[in-house]
C-alpha cells in the first residue's frame, strides 16, 4: 500500500526514473540552462516586457509542467510565438497600455491566466485532439510567418531606430526611411552578436553560443562605456523571486479585451505542444498522453500568471537541444529552473551593461531558424496544393497579423479537411480470378462483373458529399454495359453516416428499386446499421441484405437467378 501511494505521488514525467540517469540529466540541464536563459530574455523584446520577466518563464512554469505534465523532455517556457501572438494581441486590444509597463505586464499575467483557464476546461472536456486540426503544411507556414515578424520586428533595434507604428510593411518601411537616425555602435553590438553566433554554430556547435555572445557584449560594454555613446542597454534588472499574487488592477473590461487574445494563444499552445510532445515521446518509443499534459501546460500557464509574467509553451527547440544533450527526464528542466533561481538571486546585477541589440539580435537568430525553408520545398513537391497554404499563411502572420494568421490556419485546415472528405474517391471493385479485388476509381461503364456493381466509399457520407455520392451510383448504374441487378455497397471505409446523407441513400435505394436493383450492405459496423434504422432504411438491415463479408456477399449474389 505504501509504495503505491509513492508511485501515484511521484510525477508522472519522473516514473521509472534511474539514477545512473541523473549525471546525463545535470549536464543536459546546465547546458540548455545556457541556451535558454538569455533566449528567454530576448522573447521579453518580442512582448515588450522587462528583461526579469523572460527569467521568470523559467522558474515556476518549468517546475510546474515538470511535476504535472506526462511528456519526459518537453520544455515549457517563453516561446517566440506565443510571445508575438501576445504583444500583438494587446496592442490591437485597444487598451491604450505602454509596453513594458505594470499595467501591461499585468495584462500580460491575466492572459496566462486565462490560456491556463481554457487548458483546464480542455483538459476536462478531453480537447486535446484540437491540435491535430492544424496541419503540418499550415503550422510549417504559421511558424515561417511568426519567424519573419519575429526577426524583422527587431531589426530597429538592431539600428538603434526607434519602431514604426502601424502594419508590418508600414514598420518596415518606417526602419527603411530611418537611415540618417542609425546608431553605428548599436548596429556593432547587433550584428556583431549574429555573426557570433552563426561563427560559433559552425565552428563549435556543442558550445552555448548565446551564452558565450551575452557574456562578450556585457565585458565589451563595460569596457568601451557604450552607454555614454548612444547604445541603449538593458539597465537595473530587478533580482531575487518574483511577486506571487493575481495582477494587479485588472478590470472586467480588460478580461474581455484580451479573451481573444488569450484563446489565440490557447490554440498555438495546445498544436504546438502536442507536435513537439509526441514527436519526441515516440523517437523514444514512449506512449505520448496529450491530455495529461494539458494539466502541465494550465499549471504551468497558471505559475506564469500568478508569478508576473506572459504565456508559456512547448517549445520545440529547446526540447531539441534537451534530446541532443541526451536529457532522459524532466529532471533537466529542473536544474535548468535551478540555475535561473541562482541567476534571480545573486547575477542580475551583471546584465545592467547588456546592450538591447545583443538580445535583439539573439531573437534575429531565433527569427530565422523558425522560417522553414526545407519544409516549404519538400510541401511544394510533394503537394503544390498545401504550399500554396503554407505560403497564404505566412504571408497573412507577416502583413496582418499572428492572431489572424492562426485563425486562417485553423480555418484553412478545417477546410482542408472538408475538402478531403468531399472529394473522397468512390471505387469499384473488380473481381479477379483468383477472388481478390482490384480496386479501380468510379467512372461511366465501370462494372465489377455482369449484373454487379460492388462501390466503395472511404469517408464518411455527410450533408456535403453524399449527393456526389450518389450521383456516381446513378452514373454507374445507367452506364454499366450489363444491366445491373445487385449493388454491393462495401461499408468498410464508411465510419458513419449524417441526417442529411440518410436522405440521399433513401432516394438512391427508390432509384434502385424502381430498375429493379437491390442494394446490398458488406462489413457494415453494429453502429452504422443503428443508425440506417434511426433514418428508416430498416429493410437494408435485414440478414438477407447484409453481409459480414464482402467474400459471402459476392458469393450469394452468384447465386440469385438472373432476371
Amino acid at each position: 500500500m505504501t509504495d503505491r501511494l509513492a508511485a501515484t505521488l511521484v510525477p508522472r514525467s519522473l516514473r521509472g526514473y534511474q539514477r545512473g540517469w541523473l549525471g546525463a540529466d545535470v549536464l543536459a540541464g546546465l547546458t540548455l540552462a545556457a541556451i535558454a536563459i538569455p533566449e528567454v530574455m530576448g522573447y521579453t523584446s518580442i512582448s515588450r516586457t522587462p528583461v526579469v520577466t523572460g527569467l521568470y518563464t523559467l522558474l515556476l512554469p518549468l517546475v510546474a509542467f515538470a511535476l504535472f505534465g506526462a511528456s519526459k523532455l518537453l520544455v515549457v517556457s517563453g516561446d517566440s510565438a506565443t510571445a508575438a501572438i501576445l504583444a500583438s494581441g494587446l496592442a490591437g486590444a485597444g487598451l491604450a497600455v505602454q509596453p513594458d509597463s505594470p499595467r501591461w505586464v499585468a495584462l500580460c499575467s491575466a492572459t496566462a491566466l486565462l490560456c491556463g483557464g481554457l487548458l483546464i476546461l480542455a483538459r476536462l472536456l478531453r480537447l486535446g485532439f484540437i491540435g491535430d486540426f492544424l496541419s503540418a503544411s499550415v503550422l510549417v507556414g504559421f511558424l515561417t510567418g511568426v519567424g519573419v515578424q519575429v526577426a524583422t520586428s527587431q531589426i530597429p533595434t538592431v539600428l538603434g531606430v526607434t519602431k514604426g507604428d502601424g502594419n508590418w510593411i508600414q514598420q518596415q518601411w518606417h526602419w527603411l526611411t530611418s537611415w540618417d537616425a542609425v546608431s553605428w555602435a548599436t548596429v556593432g553590438f547587433g550584428l556583431g552578436t549574429v555573426a557570433l553566433i552563426m561563427m560559433l554554430r559552425w565552428l563549435a556547435p556543442k558550445l552555448p553560443a548565446s551564452i558565450i555572445v551575452v557574456a562578450v557584449a556585457i565585458v565589451t560594454a563595460t569596457l568601451t562605456h557604450a552607454a555614454q555613446h548612444g547604445v541603449g542597454v538593458v539597465g537595473a534588472v530587478q533580482g531575487g523571486l518574483p511577486h506571487l499574487g493575481l495582477p494587479g488592477g485588472i478590470r472586467f473590461g480588460d478580461v474581455t479585451a484580451i479573451a481573444s487574445t488569450a484563446l489565440t494563444c490557447f490554440t498555438i499552445v495546445i498544436a504546438q505542444s502536442a507536435a513537439t510532445s509526441r514527436s519526441f515521446a515516440m523517437k523514444h518509443g514512449d506512449r505520448p498522453d496529450v491530455n495529461r499534459d494539458l494539466i502541465g501546460l494550465a499549471v504551468a500557464n497558471l505559475g506564469a500568471g500568478f508569478s508576473g509574467t506572459f504565456v508559456v509553451n512547448g517549445s520545440p527547440t529547446k526540447t531539441k537541444v534537451l534530446d541532443e544533450q541526451h536529457g532522459r527526464t524532466q529532471v533537466a528542466n529542473l536544474v535548468v529552473a535551478a540555475v535561473t533561481l541562482l541567476v534571480l538571486l545573486f547575477l542580475t546585477g551583471l546584465l545592467r551593461n547588456l546592450p538591447h541589440a545583443v538580445l535583439a539580435g539573439i531573437v534575429v537568430v531565433i527569427g530565422v531558424q523558425l522560417v522553414d525553408l526545407p519544409g516549404l520545398r519538400r510541401i511544394y513537391h510533394r503537394r503544390r496544393i498545401e504550399f500554396a497554404v503554407a505560403v497564404a499563411t505566412a504571408v497573412t502572420v507577416c502583413v496582418v497579423g499572428v492572431g489572424a494568421g492562426i485563425v486562417l490556419a485553423l480555418v484553412l485546415s478545417l477546410a482542408e479537411v472538408i475538402q478531403r472528405e468531399y472529394r473522397a474517391p468512390t471505387y469499384v471493385l473488380g473481381i479477379r480470378a483468383d477472388g481478390g479485388y482490384d480496386y479501380d476509381v468510379a467512372a461511366p461503364g465501370k462494372q465489377s462483373e455482369p449484373g454487379l456493381l460492388v462501390v466503395r466509399f472511404d469517408a464518411e457520407l455527410f450533408f456535403a458529399n453524399a449527393s456526389r455520392f450518389v450521383d456516381r451510383v446513378e452514373a454507374l448504374v445507367d452506364t454499366a454495359p450489363d444491366p445491373v441487378r445487385w449493388v454491393i455497397l462495401d461499408c468498410a471505409g464508411i465510419p458513419d453516416i449524417d441526417s442529411s446523407a440518410g436522405l440521399n441513400l433513401v432516394s438512391m435505394i427508390d432509384y434502385l428499386h424502381a430498375r429493379s436493383i437491390h442494394l446490398v450492405l458488406a462489413r457494415p459496423d453494429t453502429d452504422l446499421l443503428h443508425t440506417l434504422g434511426n433514418y428508416g432504411m430498416t429493410e437494408l438491415i435485414t440478414p438477407q441484405y447484409v453481409y459480414d463479408d464482402l467474400d459471402t456477399a459476392v458469393a450469394a449474389f452468384h447465386g440469385t437467378p438472373a432476371a
